[in-house]
């Protein structure tokens, strides 16, 4: 049962008694007035009728009177000019405050559409202008190939930029990932590459030291890094550039260039001993030119990726990690994984990922969704995230 709202009637006997305590109130206010001795203003009695020159007095009188008026008159004139004049330069002063405001907001729209130019730097070509700084500052050219697809990782155009300049440049492929593919594979690229440009086989480091790890062993003893932290490779490679620097008469640069996640920065942090350049398994980790001297006659340029063309293939924007399983729309990320796996052999596929036989990649998606629990509402396979997992594999 809903409460009721109590009445605001009150009882006769609770009405008079708080107009009876009112009625005291009053008389007591009224008692200490008379006490006090209130008394009303005397009334001006006039200048009598017997009295003498009394219409000369009046006149005077009228006169004070209307001077007064006057000067009162012409006191308000004034304040009202002074109120006109306050109340303009105030106007004034307030339109040159917005003008200075709208003129300020421009400014700052402009730099600030500067500023995002200049700050965008996961542009294509911001990317691009840093991988020309690179080249053109460089007098070694690093070309860095993924050793699981080295004919895929190469760029005739870049090749023939840095063949072409006209200086001094020289160019050398550098097979990283050696680890990943058998021995017999490597072996048979390097005797293929080294017909065209000198080649260099490398294992970066994948565990490295910190800037600070130094001071940490001193003080702390020995630290155990796992097995994947040695790299191979570094020697050889520092020997070919060192060798090449005593040839010339100044300190030489040398360039890293190749496609994303190809190991670029590793490459350089293997040279260094130590971590100098910021790497991660996701693409674009290296947005600007970073240079990190490996001694006093060399210097690393580390640049940021070579950006495909998006008219190749969806097979070959996947398998050159251009297509970003976070970043770019779900329809290439889906058409990217179709690819690839219309491209493996399907036994492989289904050993990997421990899944039964399919037809298709849609089918092979959905699949794998209901294997890894990614489902969505009712039970529906979550395609999208499958395929971004699934292009993370292949590209990572």
């Amino acid at each position: 049962a809903e409460l009721r709202k109590a009445s605001k009637r009150l009882s006769c006997h609770k009405r008079y008694k708080i107009q009876k305590k009112i009625r005291e109130h009053h008389r007591k206010v009224r008692k200490e007035a008379k006490k006090r001795g209130h008394k009303k203003p005397k009334k001006d009695p006039g200048i009598p009728s017997a009295a003498p020159f009394k219409e000369e007095l009046l006149r005077e009188a009228e006169q004070r009177k209307q001077r007064l008026e006057e000067l009162k008159q012409k006191q308000k004139l004034n304040r009202q000019k002074e109120h006109e004049r306050k109340r303009k330069l105030e106007a004034k002063k307030n339109a040159a405050t917005i003008k200075e405001k709208a003129e300020g907001k421009e400014s700052a729209g402009k730099s600030k559409g500067k500023t995002k130019k200049l700050l965008n730097k996961n542009s294509k070509k911001s990317f691009c202008r840093e991988l020309i700084k690179v080249l053109e500052a460089s007098d070694v050219v690093l070309e860095v190939l993924d050793a699981r697809d080295p004919m895929g990782c190469r760029c005739p155009q870049l090749e023939q930029a840095v063949t072409c300049s006209g200086g001094n440049k020289k160019l050398l492929l550098v097979l990283n990932k050696i680890d990943l593919v058998p021995k017999d594979n490597v072996e048979k690229w390097l005797n293929y590459l080294k017909k065209e440009f000198p080649t260099v086989a490398f294992k970066s480091a994948t565990m490295m030291k910190e800037k600070t790890m130094e001071q940490v062993t001193k003080r702390h003893g020995r630290v155990d890094f796992s097995e994947t932290s040695q790299y191979f490779g570094s020697k050889c490679l520092l020997k070919l550039l060192q060798e090449y620097g005593k040839t010339q008469d100044k300190a030489i640069q040398v360039g890293v260039v190749g496609f994303p996640n190809v190991g670029k920065s590793s490459i350089i942090n293997s040279l260094k001993g130590k971590r100098a350049c910021n790497v991660g398994l996701t693409r674009g980790v290296t947005k600007s030119m970073q240079t990190v001297h490996l001694d006093k006659q060399t210097k690393m340029l580390d640049s940021p990726s070579i950006i495909a063309d998006p008219s190749n293939s969806a097979l070959t924007l996947a398998l050159r990690s251009v297509i970003d399983p976070e970043g770019s729309d779900s329809a290439d990320v889906l058409e990217g994984v179709n690819a690839i796996i219309s491209h493996c052999s399907k036994q492989q596929v289904m050993m990997h990922y421990n899944i039964p036989d399919f037809r298709n990649p849609e089918e092979f998606l959905s699949l794998l969704a209901q294997k890894r629990g990614m489902l969505k509402k009712g039970g529906v396979p979550d395609i999208e995230n499958v395929a971004k997992l699934v292009l993370c594999d292949w590209t990572g």
